[in-house]
């Protein structure tokens, strides 16, 4: 405890003069997406629509390669020297691969991509496949020995048989194609040869039977077939060869001509999605490599180009539900690439919608907006409304809204929450427009909350236990609040003192005991309905504060209070304890009575030690016979800090006697 040097003379003087005290101590036209492969030849390409893969062969590095619908490979199977064709069984569980290089049919589980099983062929060299007639049809043989062979696995074992086309029919192996729509029929034509052979084999007892055959179909001259497909009907195959500069439709009844889809210098690739669709390819550099077609036109729907690279050989494949084409191109360096379109046949369409910028939450408002296309939608046309706000984050279909002869529509709906709410329109399409969707988000002013919060502006002395009563009112879901107490100083955080659900009647109440001035909030974080709410209090709190006055040689009571007498010559000490804060001060003031009133006679501020503890002796020759009092307090901001309310200790009443 320090003790410090008050001068009497000076501290009990009526009249207080700025004499200095001494104290001692211290103080459109292009792919939707196009992604790269890691191939170095294409043969054949076939996507699973269950599984949602592509799968691309590769001959010279004899693999296949396996990617999703983004074109991100997913997989990759190897050990199959030469693999050419390809075939997905109808079941979309099998991806059969024509492997010449090691003559066998290997079996490849679309769902792990990876082998299943390889059936040997003997020395056959398998090169195409097609499935049709309950069995697997694959054309085989090199130079003078092509011929057609059959994998027949629906018994207990596999089995294998050659040579069923008639003999000396095919040169090298012929290219193959069926179609569900003409069930037990097979297509073959042979690749690479001019002019152009075709010939159509009905399969239906298991062993091929011609009913069609062309050398030079049409009559064009053309030559180097590339590929072929038959239509989903069953009814014409489509081939694309290096000439004539256009895609020829044949009847499969006879061979003879039944249309063609114009392309442009060199036909490639042609397949033809379930619904009809064709897409055409040609190998060309700085002319359009894609030429979709809608089935019996001649004119292309749309073109789409690679500018310089070109789209590889058979390098067309339709996803199974027409959704989506797919094409692989090359370019230099060899580089290849699976480009992605979807919907390619179908018209753009674009789609708008409209939200005004606030809103009041239950209360209607109005979307507008507007389905455009370059060619006219039917009439009864619908966009389809979703809302999505926190109490449906997975959003919530609410109808549909009639689209107008001029495309606009409206919508009018009644948000139950408030916050960011999005409004999704979407148009399914249809046979001639691709789907479109469009977004707007509206802000939604959630309801009004009321917390309210006990206490606020009393003073409570150093210590004590004050309950605090929060109360709730009108909510949706939430019934939580929390009360927090954030004492003054900067070395005391604000703090959670209590989170709980509110009773019945809304209350949540909580226990702080206070040593210092406190901010006390009642919290009430909102719901999806009503806005979030903080109400804040300030309670204040004194200090502990106590002194005592040593030296005295007696007390007694007089005039109503307990005073002290000190000898004329002996000093008196008062001491101070008060509730430490750093850099605190008290205040020690001192008055005396005269003419029936108390005047001051002196005040000063001390510092107190760390403990919170000071001293003062009254020194010199001080006055006989008149009454003092003194005492220590604590004043807000003037005592170096404002974390408490003034508070005033109690007098001490003291006498000088000889």
């Amino acid at each position: 405890m320090r003790r410090r040097t008050l001068p009497a003379a000076t501290a009990l003087a009526v009249l207080f003069s700025s004499v200095a005290l001494v104290a001692t101590g211290a103080g459109s036209a292009a792919a939707d997406s196009s992604t790269s492969l890691p191939l170095k030849s294409t043969g054949d390409m076939v996507v699973d629509g269950v599984h949602q893969r592509v799968f691309i062969s590769d001959p010279t590095a004899g693999q296949v390669v396996v990617t999703d619908y983004a074109g991100t490979v997913v997989g990759t199977v190897g050990s199959l020297p030469g693999v050419l064709g390809l075939e997905l069984s109808p079941d979309s569980g099998t991806v059969y691969a024509a492997v010449g290089d090691a003559d066998a049919i290997v079996a490849i589980d679309t769902a792990t991509a990876t082998e299943a099983h390889r059936y040997s062929t003997g020395t056959a060299d398998p090169q195409y496949l097609a499935e049709t007639g309950g069995k697997l049809w694959f054309g085989y043989g090199g130079a003078a020995q092509g011929n057609i062979g059959s994998l027949d696995l629906t018994g207990t074992d596999p089995v294998v048989a050659l040579g069923q086309a008639p003999t000396n029919a095919w040169y090298s192996a012929p290219m193959l194609d069926a179609s569900a729509g003409a069930p037990g029929t097979l297509v073959a034509g042979a690749p690479g040869q001019s002019p152009v052979v075709l010939a159509v084999y009905d399969v239906s007892s298991g062993t091929p039977s011609q009913t069609a055959y062309a050398f030079d179909p049409g009559s064009t001259g053309g030559g180097n077939l590339m590929d072929l497909a038959v239509t989903p009907d069953g009814k014409d195959v489509v081939t694309a060869s290096g000439a004539p500069y256009y895609q020829a439709v044949y009847k499969l009844t006879d061979l003879s001509k039944d249309g063609k889809y114009v392309t442009n210098p060199y036909p490639n690739a042609v397949d033809i999605a379930p619904n009809g669709d064709v897409a055409a390819g040609t190998s060309s550099t700085d002319e359009p490599d894609v030429h979709l077609f809608k089935p019996g036109t001649s004119i292309p729907l749309k073109d789409f180009t690679f500018g310089s690279d070109e789209l590889t050989a058979r390098g067309l494949a339709w996803a199974p539900d027409s959704s989506k084409l797919f094409a692989v191109s090359r370019g230099g360096s060899d580089a290849y690439a699976l480009h992605v379109y979807d919907d390619p046949t179908k018209v753009a369409t674009t789609l708008t919608v409209d939200a005004p910028a606030t809103a009041p939450r239950a209360k209607a408002l109005t979307l507008t907006g507007k389905l455009a296309s370059s060619t006219a939608f039917a009439p009864g046309t619908e966009v389809s409304v979703t809302r999505t706000d926190d109490e449906s984050p997975a959003g919530k279909a609410l109808g549909t809204a009639t689209v107008a002869a001029d495309g606009s529509y409206t919508f009018t709906d009644t948000p139950p929450a408030g916050g960011k709410v999005t409004y999704t329109a979407a148009y399914a399409g249809d046979a001639d427009h691709a789907g479109a969707t469009a977004a707007d988000s509206v802000t939604v002013a959630k309801s009004a909350s009321t917390v309210t919060l006990n206490n606020n502006l009393k003073v409570y002395g150093y210590n004590s236990a004050v309950t605090f009563t929060a109360h709730l009112g009108t909510t949706y879901k939430n019934r939580t609040v929390e009360i927090w107490a954030d004492p003054y100083g900067s070395d005391k955080p604000n703090a959670l003192v209590k989170k709980g659900t509110v009773d019945s009647a809304g209350n949540l109440t909580a226990t702080l005991r206070l040593t210092r001035d406190t901010k006390v909030s009642a919290k009430f974080t909102g719901d999806t309905r009503y806005a979030a709410k903080t109400t804040t209090n300030t309670v204040y709190t004194k200090v502990a504060v106590s002194t005592s006055l040593s030296g005295a040689y007696k007390t007694a009571t007089a005039w109503n209070q307990k005073y002290y007498y000190f000898r004329q010559s002996k000093d008196p000490v008062h001491n101070t304890t008060m509730t430490m804060y750093r850099g605190r001060k008290y205040q020690l003031q001192v008055q005396r009575f005269s003419d029936g009133a108390w005047h001051t006679t002196h005040t000063e501020y001390f510092a107190l030690d760390t403990y919170g503890k000071d001293s003062v002796v009254l020194d010199g020759t001080p006055p006989v016979g008149p009454r003092f009092r003194i005492r220590s307090s604590y004043i807000d901001t003037t005592s170096g800090d404002n974390v408490n309310a003034t508070t005033y200790g109690a007098w001490k009443y003291f006498v000088f006697t000889r």
